[in-house]
């Protein structure tokens, strides 16, 4: 399949296939136009013989630069919000690259998600530097962290399905560390304290739709399996 071009429909059916049956072209009109991006950037890529593990470790190095860059002045949240978006795109396209050009595999899929893990630690870390309490940070790592698990476990056990799409799922992390960062960055020219009050309130809604987002997989995954 490599320096075949997919059409749109063949693409969208092969990525069903690897995301539990969950059709791209019956999801929102927001997801199907990202989705159709990474699709279209995912094959400009394939034509340069792009890896797709490249992509993968150069999203994971923006967002290992998300807390590195996130203090400095001027506008160090801006651009680790930046990052975080650019970390967002390869994270799509990487997979997008891989099915163009017939390159998934099972070890790519455990790339993949070590570097998602890895990447919501770094914004975590960014939070817990702008101000967000500790235990707050630890708390919406620990409920994402566990949503991955729970799927990834409830699929061994024979779930074949996506089981339920969330208010947790990591476009919603993505989402939450953008607003989170550019809020902060926003408020900061103010007082860092006042920076701190709004990344803690960020970082309380994070905690608060993984939880949820938990409770919502737990349900379909009962459903499932019984």
């Amino acid at each position: 399949m490599a320096g075949t071009r997919l059409d749109w429909d063949e693409y969208a059916a092969t990525w069903a296939r690897l995301h539990g049956d969950f059709d791209p072209r019956r999801a929102a009109p927001t997801v199907q136009g990202w989705l159709r991006f990474a699709y279209q950037i995912g094959h400009l890529l394939g034509r340069f013989r792009v890896s797709p593990t490249a992509v993968t470790v150069v999203g994971t190095v923006f967002c290992v630069l998300v807390p590195v860059v996130v203090l400095r002045e001027p506008g160090g949240p801006f651009i680790a919000a930046g990052l975080v978006l650019l970390a967002a795109v390869a994270d799509s396209v990487d997979g997008a690259l891989a099915v163009v050009t017939g390159r998934t595999t099972r070890l790519g899929y455990v790339y993949d998600s070590v570097a998602d893990r890895v990447g919501e630690v770094a914004w975590l870390i960014a939070f817990w530097l702008l101000g967000a309490p500790g235990p707050l940070v630890v708390a919406a790592g620990a409920l994402s962290w566990l949503h991955e698990y729970v799927r990834a476990r409830s699929v061994s056990a024979g779930m074949r399905e996506i089981g339920a799409v969330t208010v947790g799922e990591r476009p919603s992390r993505v989402l939450a560390a953008l607003v989170g960062l550019v809020v902060a960055g926003a408020v900061r020219i103010f007082s860092f304290d006042v920076a701190a009050g709004a990344i803690t309130v960020v970082a309380s809604v994070w905690v608060l739709l993984a939880g949820v987002g938990l409770v919502q997989l737990l349900g379909a995954v009962r459903r499932s399996l019984l």
